[in-house]
This record gives structure tokens, sequence and C-alpha cells, in this order.
């Protein structure tokens, strides 16, 4: 019992820290109970918080906030409005033509596959070709058959897009003029003495700031990059692959290998094994080596470097609990992990080392 009665005093004695896991478990609850019911104020938080940074850029050329605010609101929109009308219907028209092409495409493919067992008689048979091109029609028919149900059945969820689509510009607009009020009516439910919770926060506001900026122009140079590498080289669907590259770099290590297999599939099946597949598949691993070793380090120098498997951890983790979003911001909520156990560590290591100096002074 002494061993959990020390372990408890190093870590809870200090006020400091029973505030800041408080605000944490406060937190997590919050979201975890009211996640869903407040999704469109949460991610009107996010997204505010994310063209705060551009409203502070102006406003240290001495722009007057409000007239900044204006500006990176007009911006925010008119991209909103770019991706309504500009990117999304080319996207669901690629992603139409991927599913109705996608029989012959799989067609042409299993031609190229059962031309496999007479190269290589001793490693693959005719059969195991057969068996896997009849298993992956079939499970990608019955994707096909999901997603048009999924059409049919999200009548309320187009609704509640829209009313979102409504709410969330106002909401960000008055989180972003009104930022200073808000806050300052937030801290009055805070405790006034919450210096390690103040210290956390900056930390985590300036990592978090710096990854989401940095991530924000990485993920438009690889999407352009792409994009126009897989148009030249002939690529059907080059938008919509380059898209996916894109955003692959958000779930680094992991998604680099996942979305390797999209892009060489849909290369397979346009040509099979031809000089052109190769061309596709080596384009992808230049852009990612480059990405990876220039691109990144460039653009998050500034970000605490996290050990891989620790990412690996956090993906799994956070996207086991929140989903696609969990996997979204796994880096984010990794940095806050971060955070709050180094300052916990610290806090308790100083107050064991004031300890110490009280019971021996000399």
């Amino acid at each position: 019992m002494n061993i959990f009665r020390d372990w408890f005093r190093r870590h809870f004695a200090d006020p400091q820290i029973v505030i800041l896991v408080a605000l944490l478990v406060i937190g997590t609850f919050i979201i975890l109970t009211m996640g869903h019911i407040l999704t469109p104020v949460l991610a009107s938080v996010v997204i505010a918080y994310l063209l705060d940074g551009f409203v502070g850029f102006l406003e240290r050329y001495h722009l007057p906030r409000l007239i900044g605010v204006l500006l990176v609101f007009l911006i925010f929109m008119a991209f909103l409005l770019f991706l309504l009308f500009g990117l999304l219907p080319m996207l669901s028209r690629q992603i139409g033509q991927v599913l109705g092409d996608l029989p012959s495409m799989i067609s042409r493919g299993r031609e190229e596959l059962l031309r496999l067992p007479d190269r290589y008689p001793d490693f693959i048979s005719k059969d195991q070709i057969v068996t896997l091109t009849d298993f992956l029609q079939t499970e990608l028919g019955d994707l096909g058959k999901r997603l048009l149900s999924f059409s049919f059945a999200s009548v309320r969820g187009v609704v509640t897009f829209l009313v979102y689509l409504v709410l969330m510009p106002l909401m960000v607009f008055f989180f972003l003029k009104d930022k200073t009020k808000i806050l300052q009516w937030l801290s009055r439910f805070l405790p006034e003495n919450r210096s390690l919770s103040n210290q956390v926060w900056q930390e985590v506001n300036q990592q978090i700031g710096n990854y989401t900026r940095g991530k924000f122009w990485e993920i438009l140079i690889v999407w352009s990059v792409s994009y126009s590498t897989f148009y030249l080289l002939g690529l059907r669907f080059a938008m919509l692959l380059g898209l996916i590259v894109g955003l692959s770099v958000l779930v680094p290590y992991i998604g680099v290998t996942v979305v390797f297999f999209p892009v060489g599939i849909m290369a397979f099946l346009q040509w099979g094994w031809g000089s052109e597949f190769i061309s596709v598949i080596i384009a992808y691993t230049v852009i990612q080596i480059l990405d990876g070793n220039l691109l990144a380090p460039l653009l998050l120098s500034e970000v605490v470097n996290i050990h891989p498997v620790a990412i690996m951890v956090a993906v799994l983790a956070f996207g086991g609990i929140w989903g696609f979003w969990g996997v979204f911001f796994a880096i984010p909520l990794a940095t806050l992990v971060h955070a709050v156990i180094r300052a916990w560590t610290h806090r308790s290591d100083r107050n064991i080392s004031d300890d110490a100096s009280q019971a021996n002074p000399e």
C-alpha cells in the first residue's frame, strides 16, 4: 500500500496537477458523451482555430483584427465554395466513372493475371488466380451495392449537411470575431491558479498550430504534384487519386503504404504489366520519398518529433475511439498527450526535489 500511496502523493499532491487532470477529464467526457450533438460546434471551433493563425499573421502587420477576420473569412468562404461547386462534383463524377468502368477493368486485370501462371508455373496456378479474381469481383460488387444503398438512405444526411453548411460558417465567423470575449467568458468557470494548465496549453497551441499550417501546405503541394504527374502519365482518375495521395500525408508511414494499393491497382487495371504501370509506381515512390525527406522536414521543422511507434499507437488508439476523425487528429492528439505527460512528470520531479530540499536544508 505504501507504494501506491507514495505514487499518488508524487503525482497528485500538487493542486496544479489536479486542476490539469480535472480539465482533461471534463473535456474528454464532454466530447465522448456530447460529441455527436456538438459536432457542428466542435468542427466550427477547429476551423476557427486554424483560421485564427492567418488572422494573427495579418495582425502582426498592424492590420485591425476585424479587417483581418473579414479578409480571412472571405477567403475561407471562397475556398469552401470552390470545394462544393468545383472539386466535389468533379470527384463525384470520377467516383461514378470508377464504379461504372470497374467490371471491364477487372476483366482486363484478370486477363493480365492469368498470364502469370504461364510465366511462373512454380509459384502460382490458374485456379488461384480465378479464385482471387472471383473473390475481388464479389467484394467490389458488394461495395458498389452498399454505396448505392447509402446514397438512397442518406437523404436525412444531406438535409443535415445543408443545415450545417449554413450554421457552421456563421459560427466560424463569430468564433473568430469574438475570440477574446469567448475566452474571457470561459475563463470565469476555470480556477484562477492554473499555471500548469496554461503552460501545457501554450506548448500544445504552438505545436498544433505549426503542425496544422505545415500539413495544410503539405497536402496541397503533394496533391497538386500527384495530380499533375498522374495526368501527364495518362492515368485515369488523376484528380481523385491525387487527392488520396495528398490526404495520405495526414497519417505518416501508414498512409504511404495504404494509398500505394489504390494507385497501383488503378494503374494495373488500366495498363496491365506495362511500362506505363511501372512509370506510375516509380513516380508515386519518388513523390513519397521527396515528401518524407524534403518537403515534410522543411514545413514541419518546428513540430515536436514524435517516435514512429508513438504515431502508430496514436492512430490505432484514437482511430478506435473516434473513427475517421480520430485518425485525422491523431498527431495533434498525440502532441497533446506528449505535452501533458512531459509537464506532469517535470512538475512531479520538481515537487520531489523541493520536498527533499526542505527535508535536508543543509
